[in-house]
């Protein structure tokens, strides 16, 4: 694995507090976790993480969307599409990742992060800090992402106009034992939100 950033702070130390993993879960009544979602553009990443929300929300579950284009609307603002810029992406967003998870939420995040040692990064990150993570490979065709095609970008790469488009002309590493697959193009969204609401009780992570 290579080191993505130089470290440059020195003579800093962790600094523990006095309320535990422990103690936020019983608070909250449940544990926190990091569910990836990774797919092609046009995949439905969005689309069930948000509906995998509003079904948490509904059990009285604590939950957060980290959305891949409302990322970079903010703090990844300055990252562009470059394989380097997007392995920054996935890192940054894999320590905010955990840290929500920290604290109890189960966190949904969802990015095309088409590059399986950007995504081995952020599960080594939670496995360093003792969180649960769940790669959640948001299967669909190329043929059917296309067809969808919710923001016109495969038009937009098919006529040259983007640069690098994963699924075109830069590849897409498909996860090879992810936690949960789904088949957005043979599953209804009652189905998937189904899937990961189970995949969730059966971990022991929501009753």
């Amino acid at each position: 694995m290579t080191e993505v950033v130089e470290r440059k702070a020195t003579n800093v130390h962790w600094h523990d507090g006095e309320v535990t993993r422990g103690d936020r879960a019983a608070m909250l009544g449940h544990k926190g976790v990091t569910l990836w979602f990774t797919g092609l553009s046009g995949s439905g990443k969005s689309t069930v993480a948000v509906a995998v929300e509003k079904a948490l929300t509904a059990r009285g579950v604590l939950s957060y969307r980290l959305d891949g284009d409302n990322i970079r609307l903010g703090i990844n603002s300055n990252l562009g599409f470059s394989a380097e810029d997007r392995q920054e992406n996935i890192r940054r967003v894999g320590e905010i990742s955990k840290l929500f998870a920290d604290t109890g939420v189960v966190v949904l995040s969802s990015f095309i992060s088409p590059y399986s040692e950007d995504r081995a990064l952020v599960r080594k990150v939670h496995e360093e800090g003792d969180l649960p993570f769940m790669e959640v490979f948001i299967d669909c065709s190329l043929e059917a992402a296309e067809e969808r095609d919710p923001k016109g970008l495969y038009k937009k790469a098919r006529a040259g106009e983007i640069r690098g488009f994963t699924g075109i002309d830069d590849p897409y590493e498909a996860p090879v034992n992810p936690e949960l697959h789904l088949r957005t193009d043979q599953m209804t969204l009652e189905e998937e939100v189904d899937a990961v609401i189970k995949s969730l009780q059966q971990r022991g992570i929501i009753v």
